[in-house]
């Protein structure tokens, strides 16, 4: 197998390896002391993850022993366990490779000590762990996610004392590739080459670009292997979460590493099967670069197609446009005849975007994603539609989202909808398996290519979501917490319920810290009589109409309308100095007239 390995180095194709295990099964397995407790407590989650690389593609799995040399895990009291923890990793990994079918590589992992120690002290863990792995097994060893240059040098000697199996040395740099004691790739490669090493590289680090540009220095006579982070972790509830890297993004790092050099591409902390499954597509369609590289400027461009395109709609609020959506309700029966009449009318009067209920106050119209689509098509405008969870399992959800997306639908407001009891089911209970976070969530994952439960979909989507957020709600700090964790799940902007005074705005963005996170819609809605001002401001949930004006409305007689109007251009004129723009609810059966706010 060693031989087979070199040769296939340096003569096959490059070999995709796995990705994050260590963040993967502390994420699967709770209460871990170390990642590599699981091997010993969970050996099926382990199994698991290995098959779960090898079925997305990886020619090449690391045994879950990154951390398991005496020295480190005795600072966790697991130093007893020391034989039984490699042993079992090697065992565990073969095991998933006849579970999977495939005649994989296995990598015996082995990381730095995690402390000072003398060469002495390192030769001894180090030499003692190579020789467990080998004596189980492993076909090469993966000696990596070294900061300190001479203790790698020190692990790749002492494995060589014990073993003759290839060895493939790795270390971590910073931006500039450069680790943190200063050394940059180009000096590591020069010293790593006048050991006896199949290959050299870069692992962990600060992601993607950085690893490439490792690479970029390293360039030499010895192949050369890049596994990064799929970008810098931060914490999220006491988590460790990581960057939502699109799969495109991987392929695009893949074809450059290969560009480079790399004969051994894979991923380090947060990359998953998602990510691997990408690379491995690159490779077996030995793509090329669709972008340069652009070092200087720290960005890794990625040359996307058609359906990865940005919205208009995300164009003009990223561009600081002051946008206007209309807002339309799909018909009750089966023909959109009406509404496409409507759609085209607002069109020609100036109208680019318009939003779409779905099934508002729990009343079952037409889908709003599906009308969406025919609207796009047959009337140019752009819709925003929206997208509620009571209605639709999971699954149900992903389905009608993949469909929407083949169909050119990209924006959708992600929302958890009216409870069954206010429309015409008060015998329902609804669906509710998640909630407008998850739903965000889901669509977050789907646009990374992968479904809710995390596996690989055929090809990643490329929505626009964006969330509801009502700044007029009784407990302000509970609807920031949500709106934040909403924000969190992928939410690109909000659009607010339907508002009669700005100034909420303001006081809402002062809960949340001083202003918005993601751009923010004011919905106003132009009031027509005194009648409709006291349902909406009695009756539906979220909506407050100032008492002020309430009592202009009833004083005003016949001509509430007219004040109305007035009251909503008013709003319009406010919200350009407040926010990134309006959504706006038309008159009840006169939808045309909004023009004549708009004017």
């Amino acid at each position: 197998m060693a031989d087979r390995f070199t040769t296939r180095l340096r003569e096959g194709p490059p070999i995709v390896a796995d990705g994050g295990m260590g963040s993967l099964i502390t994420a699967a397995v709770p209460r871990l002391r170390s990642p590599e407790e699981a091997n010993l407590r969970a050996p099926e989650a382990v199994v698991s993850l290995h098959v779960s690389f090898i079925n997305a593609g990886a020619d090449l799995i690391e045994t879950n022993t990154f951390g398991a040399n005496r020295r480190k895990l005795a600072g966790r009291f697991m130093e007893d366990d020391f034989e039984r923890i490699n042993s079992t990793a090697v065992k565990l990994a073969r095991e998933a490779r006849e579970v999977a079918g495939r005649d994989v590589f296995i990598a015996g992992a082995i990381g730095p000590i995690g402390e000072p120690a003398t060469t002495r002290v390192r030769h001894d863990l180090f030499a003692e762990q190579a020789g467990v792995l080998e004596g189980r097994g492993a076909d090469l060893f993966m000696v990596e996610t070294f900061f300190d240059l001479e203790e790698l040098v020190d692990a790749i000697e002492a494995v060589r004392s014990v073993s003759s199996l290839p060895i493939v040395a790795l270390m971590t740099f910073d931006e500039g590739a450069e680790t943190l004691a200063g050394v940059s790739a180009r000096e590591a490669a020069e010293r790593l080459r006048g050991l006896d090493v199949a290959a050299i590289g870069a692992n962990h680090g600060s992601g993607l670009l950085t690893a490439l540009e490792a690479l970029e220095q390293m360039g030499g006579d010895l192949p050369l292997a890049a596994l990064p982070n799929i970008g810098l972790a931060s914490l999220s509830g006491g988590r460790v979460i990581y960057p939502h890297a699109a799969p495109e993004y991987f392929a695009e790092f893949a074809a450059h590493a290969t560009q480079l050099g790399a004969r051994v591409i894979g991923g380090c902390c947060g990359t998953t099967p998602v990510e691997i499954a990408a690379i491995k597509a690159a490779v077996e369609a030995q793509r090329k670069p669709r972008a340069p590289l652009e070092f200087s400027e720290r960005e890794l461009v990625v040359a996307l197609g058609e359906e990865q395109r940005e919205t208009g709609f995300a164009r003009a609020l990223r561009e600081g446009e002051f946008v206007v959506s209309v807002e339309l309700d799909p018909p009750l029966g089966g023909s959109a005849a009406g509404l496409l009449e409507v759609a085209s009318q607002l069109h020609d009067g100036g109208i680019r975007f318009v939003d779409v209920n779905d099934n508002a106050t729990a009343r079952a119209g037409m889908s709003s994603l599906m009308v969406s689509a025919r609207i796009e098509r047959d009337t140019g405008l752009e819709t925003v539609p929206h997208l509620t969870t009571r209605d639709s399992t999971v699954l149900g959800l992903e389905s009608i989202l993949l469909g929407a997306h083949a169909e050119g639908v990209r924006n959708v407001l992600a929302i958890t909808g009216d409870p069954p009891e206010v429309g015409d089911y008060p015998g329902s209970r609804g669906v509710y398996e998640i909630d407008a976070i998850g739903l965000t969530q889901l669509i977050t994952r789907m646009n990374r290519g992968e479904d809710y439960h995390g596996r690989p979909i055929d090809a990643p989507t490329s929505f626009y979501v964006g969330v509801a957020v009502n700044p007029t709600a009784d407990d302000l700090e509970e609807e920031a917490a949500r709106f934040r964790r909403k924000v969190e799940a992928g939410a690109k902007y909000a659009m607010t319920q339907i508002l009669f005074d700005l100034d909420v705005l303001d006081r809402f963005a002062e809960v949340l810290g001083g202003e918005w996170p993601i751009p923010v819609l004011a919905g106003i809605f132009p009031l027509t009589s005194h009648r409709l001002a006291l349902r909406l401001h009695n009756e539906v949930p979220g909506i407050i109409v100032p008492q002020p004006l309430q009592d202009a409305l009833a004083g005003a007689g016949s001509g509430a309308a007219v004040l109305g109007f007035a009251h909503a251009k008013e709003l319009l004129i406010e919200a350009r100095e407040r926010c990134s723009g309006v959504y706006v609810v038309p008159p009840y059966k006169r939808p045309a007239r909004v023009l004549e706010l708009l004017a």
